[in-house]
Protein backbone atom coordinates (compact mmCIF):
# COMPACT_ATOMS: atom_id res chain seq x y z
CA UNK A 1 0.00 0.00 0.00
CA UNK A 2 3.18 2.23 0.60
CA UNK A 3 4.78 1.58 -2.44
CA UNK A 4 1.69 2.49 -4.49
CA UNK A 5 1.18 5.99 -2.54
CA UNK A 6 5.08 6.99 -3.52
CA UNK A 7 4.17 5.47 -7.15
CA UNK A 8 1.23 7.79 -7.46
CA UNK A 9 3.01 10.69 -5.54
CA UNK A 10 5.75 10.71 -8.38
CA UNK A 11 3.85 10.34 -11.46
CA UNK A 12 2.14 13.61 -9.79
CA UNK A 13 5.32 15.01 -10.02
CA UNK A 14 5.98 15.00 -13.27
CA UNK A 15 2.45 16.12 -14.59
CA UNK A 16 3.03 19.36 -12.63
CA UNK A 17 6.06 20.22 -13.98
CA UNK A 18 5.55 19.02 -17.80
CA UNK A 19 2.39 21.39 -17.69
CA UNK A 20 4.44 24.20 -16.19
CA UNK A 21 7.07 24.15 -18.86
CA UNK A 22 4.72 23.97 -21.09
CA UNK A 23 3.22 27.11 -20.36
CA UNK A 24 6.30 28.54 -20.31
CA UNK A 25 7.84 27.12 -23.55
CA UNK A 26 8.48 30.76 -25.67
CA UNK A 27 10.60 32.01 -22.33
CA UNK A 28 12.65 28.52 -22.63
CA UNK A 29 13.31 28.83 -26.14
CA UNK A 30 14.59 32.15 -25.83
CA UNK A 31 17.21 32.09 -22.98
CA UNK A 32 17.89 29.12 -24.98
CA UNK A 33 18.76 30.98 -28.36
CA UNK A 34 20.13 33.77 -26.53
CA UNK A 35 22.75 31.07 -24.72
CA UNK A 36 23.90 29.76 -28.59
CA UNK A 37 24.27 33.27 -29.88
CA UNK A 38 26.83 33.97 -26.52
CA UNK A 39 28.63 30.64 -27.03
CA UNK A 40 28.60 31.09 -31.05
CA UNK A 41 30.30 34.57 -30.88
CA UNK A 42 32.53 33.44 -27.78
CA UNK A 43 34.33 30.77 -30.31
CA UNK A 44 34.14 32.66 -33.60
CA UNK A 45 36.27 35.38 -31.57
CA UNK A 46 39.05 32.93 -30.41
CA UNK A 47 39.33 31.30 -34.12
CA UNK A 48 37.48 33.04 -36.32
CA UNK A 49 38.73 31.38 -40.04
CA UNK A 50 41.22 33.99 -41.30
CA UNK A 51 42.79 34.89 -38.51
CA UNK A 52 46.74 35.17 -38.86
CA UNK A 53 49.63 33.27 -37.36
CA UNK A 54 52.67 35.66 -37.36
CA UNK A 55 56.50 36.32 -35.49
CA UNK A 56 57.54 38.87 -33.89
CA UNK A 57 60.52 41.18 -36.10
CA UNK A 58 62.87 42.59 -32.91
CA UNK A 59 65.76 45.17 -32.96
CA UNK A 60 68.94 43.86 -31.41
CA UNK A 61 71.92 41.83 -31.99
CA UNK A 62 73.23 38.93 -34.05
CA UNK A 63 76.48 36.77 -33.69
CA UNK A 64 77.26 33.72 -35.85
CA UNK A 65 79.87 31.46 -34.17
CA UNK A 66 81.67 28.54 -34.61
CA UNK A 67 82.07 26.34 -31.40
CA UNK A 68 84.49 23.27 -30.42
CA UNK A 69 86.46 22.36 -27.95
CA UNK A 70 89.96 21.62 -27.12
CA UNK A 71 92.84 21.27 -24.67
CA UNK A 72 95.08 24.27 -23.31
CA UNK A 73 98.74 23.81 -24.20
CA UNK A 74 102.19 25.47 -23.54
CA UNK A 75 102.74 27.54 -26.95
CA UNK A 76 106.73 25.77 -26.75
CA UNK A 77 107.44 22.31 -24.98
CA UNK A 78 110.60 21.15 -24.98
CA UNK A 79 111.62 17.06 -23.49
CA UNK A 80 114.49 16.98 -21.85
CA UNK A 81 116.38 13.66 -22.32
CA UNK A 82 119.67 11.94 -21.90
CA UNK A 83 122.03 10.53 -24.31
CA UNK A 84 124.02 8.28 -21.91
CA UNK A 85 122.98 5.63 -19.68
CA UNK A 86 123.33 5.25 -15.93
CA UNK A 87 122.11 5.87 -12.39
CA UNK A 88 120.39 8.94 -11.64
CA UNK A 89 122.94 10.56 -8.97
CA UNK A 90 121.67 13.85 -8.15
CA UNK A 91 118.46 15.96 -8.87
CA UNK A 92 118.49 19.64 -8.80
CA UNK A 93 114.66 20.36 -9.85
CA UNK A 94 110.86 19.40 -9.14
CA UNK A 95 107.75 20.10 -10.94
CA UNK A 96 106.67 23.49 -11.34
CA UNK A 97 110.73 24.84 -10.94
CA UNK A 98 111.44 27.81 -12.62
CA UNK A 99 114.74 27.26 -14.89
CA UNK A 100 117.23 29.21 -17.11
CA UNK A 101 118.89 28.09 -20.31
CA UNK A 102 121.92 25.73 -18.99
CA UNK A 103 121.10 25.46 -15.51
CA UNK A 104 121.77 21.79 -13.86
CA UNK A 105 118.90 20.06 -13.93
CA UNK A 106 120.28 16.66 -12.33
CA UNK A 107 123.88 14.35 -12.79
CA UNK A 108 124.05 10.69 -13.55
CA UNK A 109 126.85 8.62 -11.50
CA UNK A 110 129.63 9.43 -13.68
CA UNK A 111 132.47 6.70 -12.79
CA UNK A 112 131.39 4.10 -15.46
CA UNK A 113 131.64 6.81 -18.24
CA UNK A 114 134.89 8.53 -16.78
CA UNK A 115 136.63 4.96 -16.67
CA UNK A 116 135.56 5.13 -20.40
CA UNK A 117 137.72 8.54 -20.43
CA UNK A 118 140.80 7.23 -18.90
CA UNK A 119 140.58 4.13 -21.00
CA UNK A 120 140.55 6.76 -24.24
CA UNK A 121 143.11 8.84 -23.14
CA UNK A 122 145.53 5.78 -22.54
CA UNK A 123 144.50 4.56 -25.79
CA UNK A 124 145.39 7.89 -27.10
CA UNK A 125 148.77 8.36 -25.65
CA UNK A 126 149.82 4.70 -26.98
CA UNK A 127 148.78 6.28 -30.43
CA UNK A 128 151.35 9.06 -30.02
CA UNK A 129 154.20 7.12 -28.69
CA UNK A 130 154.10 4.77 -31.76
CA UNK A 131 153.12 7.69 -34.15
CA UNK A 132 156.30 9.38 -33.04
CA UNK A 133 158.63 6.06 -33.01
CA UNK A 134 157.41 5.24 -36.70
CA UNK A 135 157.84 8.94 -37.42
CA UNK A 136 161.52 9.17 -36.04
CA UNK A 137 162.15 5.86 -38.25
CA UNK A 138 160.84 7.57 -41.28
CA UNK A 139 163.13 10.24 -40.88
CA UNK A 140 165.88 8.29 -40.16
CA UNK A 141 165.50 5.77 -43.55
CA UNK A 142 165.05 8.91 -45.43
CA UNK A 143 168.56 10.05 -44.75
CA UNK A 144 170.02 7.22 -45.43
CA UNK A 145 167.90 6.10 -48.65
CA UNK A 146 169.27 10.04 -49.78
CA UNK A 147 172.78 8.84 -48.68
CA UNK A 148 172.51 5.73 -50.73
CA UNK A 149 172.64 3.18 -47.98
CA UNK A 150 168.97 1.50 -47.93
CA UNK A 151 167.03 0.58 -50.36
CA UNK A 152 164.24 2.49 -51.77
CA UNK A 153 161.39 -0.28 -50.67
CA UNK A 154 162.69 -0.27 -47.00
CA UNK A 155 162.28 3.58 -46.90
CA UNK A 156 158.72 3.48 -48.01
CA UNK A 157 157.78 0.86 -45.79
CA UNK A 158 158.90 3.00 -43.02
CA UNK A 159 156.77 6.01 -44.66
CA UNK A 160 153.77 3.91 -44.57
CA UNK A 161 154.42 2.90 -41.34
CA UNK A 162 154.57 6.64 -40.04
CA UNK A 163 151.62 7.18 -41.55
CA UNK A 164 149.21 4.24 -40.33
CA UNK A 165 150.43 5.54 -37.00
CA UNK A 166 149.36 8.98 -37.89
CA UNK A 167 145.74 7.58 -38.61
CA UNK A 168 145.85 5.47 -35.31
CA UNK A 169 146.03 8.89 -33.63
CA UNK A 170 143.27 10.06 -35.31
CA UNK A 171 141.45 7.51 -34.41
CA UNK A 172 142.40 7.35 -30.86
CA UNK A 173 141.49 11.53 -30.38
CA UNK A 174 138.32 10.61 -32.05
CA UNK A 175 137.59 7.93 -29.04
CA UNK A 176 138.53 9.77 -26.18
CA UNK A 177 136.92 12.49 -27.77
CA UNK A 178 133.54 10.91 -27.51
CA UNK A 179 134.45 9.59 -24.07
CA UNK A 180 134.59 13.09 -22.53
CA UNK A 181 131.60 14.22 -24.73
CA UNK A 182 129.39 11.33 -23.22
CA UNK A 183 130.79 12.37 -19.62
CA UNK A 184 129.83 15.65 -20.24
CA UNK A 185 126.24 14.28 -21.07
CA UNK A 186 126.54 12.90 -17.90
CA UNK A 187 125.03 16.47 -16.37
CA UNK A 188 121.94 16.89 -17.86
CA UNK A 189 121.24 20.82 -18.05
CA UNK A 190 118.15 22.90 -19.00
CA UNK A 191 117.94 24.28 -22.99
CA UNK A 192 115.36 27.13 -22.99
CA UNK A 193 114.46 29.32 -19.78
CA UNK A 194 111.08 27.80 -18.60
CA UNK A 195 109.15 25.89 -15.91
CA UNK A 196 108.98 22.37 -15.51
CA UNK A 197 105.90 21.03 -15.99
CA UNK A 198 106.65 17.39 -15.89
CA UNK A 199 109.15 15.23 -14.03
CA UNK A 200 109.34 11.51 -14.95
CA UNK A 201 112.34 10.29 -12.69
CA UNK A 202 113.50 9.87 -9.15
CA UNK A 203 117.44 9.95 -7.75
CA UNK A 204 118.28 5.89 -7.82
CA UNK A 205 116.44 5.23 -11.15
CA UNK A 206 118.38 3.85 -13.56
CA UNK A 207 118.48 5.58 -17.24
CA UNK A 208 118.59 3.87 -19.99
CA UNK A 209 119.56 5.43 -23.44
CA UNK A 210 120.72 2.39 -25.74
CA UNK A 211 117.67 2.17 -28.27
CA UNK A 212 116.04 5.52 -28.10
CA UNK A 213 116.83 8.66 -25.63
CA UNK A 214 114.47 8.30 -22.55
CA UNK A 215 112.30 11.66 -21.88
CA UNK A 216 113.48 12.90 -18.12
CA UNK A 217 111.66 16.51 -18.02
CA UNK A 218 109.06 18.40 -19.96
CA UNK A 219 109.31 22.38 -19.90
CA UNK A 220 106.97 24.86 -20.98
CA UNK A 221 109.24 27.40 -22.40
CA UNK A 222 106.77 30.37 -21.69
CA UNK A 223 103.33 29.78 -19.43
CA UNK A 224 102.24 33.54 -19.81
CA UNK A 225 101.52 32.26 -23.53
CA UNK A 226 99.01 29.62 -24.30
CA UNK A 227 97.36 28.11 -27.60
CA UNK A 228 94.40 26.23 -27.52
CA UNK A 229 94.23 23.36 -30.36
CA UNK A 230 91.17 21.99 -31.29
CA UNK A 231 89.34 20.72 -33.86
CA UNK A 232 87.19 22.32 -36.24
CA UNK A 233 84.21 20.10 -38.62
CA UNK A 234 84.87 20.25 -42.66
CA UNK A 235 81.28 21.99 -42.43
CA UNK A 236 82.58 25.03 -40.48
CA UNK A 237 86.17 25.52 -41.17
CA UNK A 238 85.09 27.52 -44.63
CA UNK A 239 84.31 30.28 -42.42
CA UNK A 240 87.24 30.02 -39.99
CA UNK A 241 89.99 32.77 -40.98
CA UNK A 242 92.74 33.76 -38.99
CA UNK A 243 92.92 36.87 -36.67
CA UNK A 244 89.18 35.89 -35.91
CA UNK A 245 88.29 36.63 -32.18
CA UNK A 246 87.67 34.02 -29.70
CA UNK A 247 86.03 33.53 -26.79
CA UNK A 248 86.55 30.42 -24.17
CA UNK A 249 85.73 29.15 -20.82
CA UNK A 250 86.69 26.15 -18.70
CA UNK A 251 85.62 24.44 -15.84
CA UNK A 252 87.79 25.81 -13.14
CA UNK A 253 86.02 29.21 -13.88
CA UNK A 254 82.96 28.98 -14.98
CA UNK A 255 81.64 32.18 -14.56
CA UNK A 256 84.21 34.08 -15.88
CA UNK A 257 84.82 34.48 -20.16
CA UNK A 258 88.54 34.60 -21.91
CA UNK A 259 89.74 35.85 -24.90
CA UNK A 260 91.93 34.51 -27.65
CA UNK A 261 92.41 34.82 -31.38
CA UNK A 262 92.62 32.08 -34.51
CA UNK A 263 96.39 32.14 -35.01
CA UNK A 264 96.89 28.80 -37.24
CA UNK A 265 93.90 26.60 -39.52
CA UNK A 266 96.54 23.62 -39.69
CA UNK A 267 96.02 21.91 -43.33
CA UNK A 268 96.38 18.70 -42.33
CA UNK A 269 93.36 16.51 -41.84
CA UNK A 270 91.95 14.10 -39.19
CA UNK A 271 88.89 11.39 -39.02
CA UNK A 272 86.96 11.50 -36.13
CA UNK A 273 84.03 9.53 -35.75
CA UNK A 274 83.37 9.44 -39.78
CA UNK A 275 83.78 13.20 -39.47
CA UNK A 276 86.79 15.41 -41.36
CA UNK A 277 87.97 17.79 -38.69
CA UNK A 278 91.01 20.01 -38.75
CA UNK A 279 92.99 21.84 -36.31
CA UNK A 280 92.85 25.60 -35.72
CA UNK A 281 95.43 26.78 -33.38
CA UNK A 282 94.22 29.80 -30.68
CA UNK A 283 96.77 32.16 -28.94
CA UNK A 284 95.63 32.70 -25.73
CA UNK A 285 97.32 35.77 -23.27
CA UNK A 286 98.18 33.93 -19.68
CA UNK A 287 100.02 36.73 -18.12
CA UNK A 288 98.10 36.14 -14.97
CA UNK A 289 99.06 32.32 -15.06
CA UNK A 290 95.21 30.95 -13.98
CA UNK A 291 95.27 28.95 -17.05
CA UNK A 292 97.16 25.18 -16.53
CA UNK A 293 98.44 22.96 -19.65
CA UNK A 294 95.83 20.42 -20.28
CA UNK A 295 92.42 22.33 -18.90
CA UNK A 296 89.87 21.81 -21.66
CA UNK A 297 88.66 24.81 -22.95
CA UNK A 298 85.05 25.31 -24.72
CA UNK A 299 85.84 27.56 -27.62
CA UNK A 300 83.19 30.05 -29.76
CA UNK A 301 85.05 31.24 -32.72
CA UNK A 302 82.97 34.55 -33.67
CA UNK A 303 82.53 34.45 -37.58
CA UNK A 304 79.99 37.62 -37.99
CA UNK A 305 78.59 40.06 -36.05
CA UNK A 306 76.25 42.72 -36.13
CA UNK A 307 74.21 45.21 -33.62
CA UNK A 308 71.32 46.93 -33.97
CA UNK A 309 69.66 45.38 -36.35
CA UNK A 310 66.04 43.80 -37.50
CA UNK A 311 65.63 40.20 -36.96
CA UNK A 312 63.21 37.17 -36.52
CA UNK A 313 63.27 33.60 -35.63
CA UNK A 314 64.45 31.54 -38.49
CA UNK A 315 61.08 29.92 -38.18
CA UNK A 316 59.45 33.21 -40.12
CA UNK A 317 61.50 32.35 -43.12
CA UNK A 318 60.21 28.84 -43.64
CA UNK A 319 57.24 30.30 -45.79
CA UNK A 320 57.38 28.62 -49.43
CA UNK A 321 54.07 30.19 -51.27
CA UNK A 322 51.78 33.21 -50.45
CA UNK A 323 49.07 30.87 -51.04
CA UNK A 324 45.95 31.17 -48.34
CA UNK A 325 48.12 34.14 -47.01
CA UNK A 326 47.59 36.88 -49.37
CA UNK A 327 45.49 36.42 -53.17
CA UNK A 328 47.38 36.36 -56.47
CA UNK A 329 46.48 40.26 -57.26
CA UNK A 330 47.73 41.26 -53.83
CA UNK A 331 50.57 39.05 -54.70
CA UNK A 332 51.51 40.45 -57.98
CA UNK A 333 54.57 38.61 -58.35
CA UNK A 334 56.04 38.56 -55.11
CA UNK A 335 57.82 35.53 -53.69
CA UNK A 336 58.67 34.82 -50.54
CA UNK A 337 62.32 34.83 -51.43
CA UNK A 338 61.86 38.47 -51.88
CA UNK A 339 59.18 39.69 -50.06
CA UNK A 340 57.89 39.11 -46.32
CA UNK A 341 53.55 39.46 -45.51
CA UNK A 342 53.74 41.41 -42.71
CA UNK A 343 50.79 42.31 -40.49
CA UNK A 344 50.39 46.16 -39.37
CA UNK A 345 47.57 47.35 -37.27
CA UNK A 346 45.42 45.15 -38.41
CA UNK A 347 46.21 44.58 -42.09
CA UNK A 348 48.67 42.81 -44.05
CA UNK A 349 51.12 44.47 -46.09
CA UNK A 350 53.94 43.15 -48.10
CA UNK A 351 57.17 44.18 -48.05
CA UNK A 352 60.65 43.77 -49.97
CA UNK A 353 63.51 42.50 -48.06
CA UNK A 354 66.90 40.93 -48.37
CA UNK A 355 68.61 38.05 -45.78
CA UNK A 356 71.53 39.33 -43.92
CA UNK A 357 73.33 37.87 -41.10
CA UNK A 358 72.01 34.33 -40.12
CA UNK A 359 72.53 32.09 -37.16
CA UNK A 360 71.32 29.15 -35.76
CA UNK A 361 67.84 30.78 -34.88
CA UNK A 362 67.65 33.94 -35.79
CA UNK A 363 67.99 35.99 -39.16
CA UNK A 364 68.82 39.39 -40.33
CA UNK A 365 65.98 41.12 -42.15
CA UNK A 366 67.69 44.70 -43.91
CA UNK A 367 64.57 46.18 -45.53
CA UNK A 368 63.65 50.51 -45.26
CA UNK A 369 60.23 48.73 -44.72
CA UNK A 370 60.15 47.58 -41.66
CA UNK A 371 58.46 49.49 -38.18
CA UNK A 372 58.59 48.92 -34.97
CA UNK A 373 55.08 46.33 -33.71
CA UNK A 374 55.56 44.49 -37.59
CA UNK A 375 55.09 40.60 -37.26
CA UNK A 376 55.68 38.47 -40.09
CA UNK A 377 52.56 36.68 -40.97
CA UNK A 378 53.60 33.00 -41.79
CA UNK A 379 50.13 30.99 -42.51
CA UNK A 380 46.67 31.05 -41.06
CA UNK A 381 44.63 29.55 -38.00
CA UNK A 382 43.80 26.14 -38.87
CA UNK A 383 45.41 25.45 -42.53
CA UNK A 384 48.29 22.75 -42.69
CA UNK A 385 51.11 24.27 -43.66
CA UNK A 386 52.90 21.24 -44.24
CA UNK A 387 52.61 21.01 -48.20
CA UNK A 388 53.50 25.16 -48.28
CA UNK A 389 56.74 25.34 -46.04
CA UNK A 390 60.32 23.99 -46.91
CA UNK A 391 63.46 24.54 -44.78
CA UNK A 392 65.71 26.38 -47.96
CA UNK A 393 68.98 27.74 -45.59
CA UNK A 394 71.37 26.24 -43.64
CA UNK A 395 72.06 28.25 -40.54
CA UNK A 396 75.78 28.77 -40.63
CA UNK A 397 75.49 28.91 -44.61
CA UNK A 398 72.92 31.58 -44.93
CA UNK A 399 70.15 30.96 -47.58
CA UNK A 400 70.08 28.93 -50.66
Amino acid sequence: MANKTKSNQKTSFIKRAGGWMWRKKWWILAIAAVGATFMLFMSGGKDKPGEYVSVNISRGDLRQVVTATGEIQPVNTVNVGSQVSGTIDKLYVDFNSTVKKGDVLLEIEPSVLQASVDEAKASLDSAISQRNFAKNEYNRNKTLYGEGFIARAEMEQSQTQYEQAEQSVKRAQSTYDRAVTNLGYATIVSPVNGTVISRKVDVGQTVAASFQTPDLFEIAEDLSKMQIETSVSEADIGVIKEGQPVTFTVDAYPTETFEGVVRQIRLSPTVTSNVVVYTVVIDVDNTDLRLKPGMTAFVTVIISEKNNVWKAANAAFLVRSFTGIVDDETANGATPKTHLVLLRDGDTVLVPYEKGLVTATETEIISDDIQQGDRIVVGRMGTTAAKETNMRMNPMQGPR
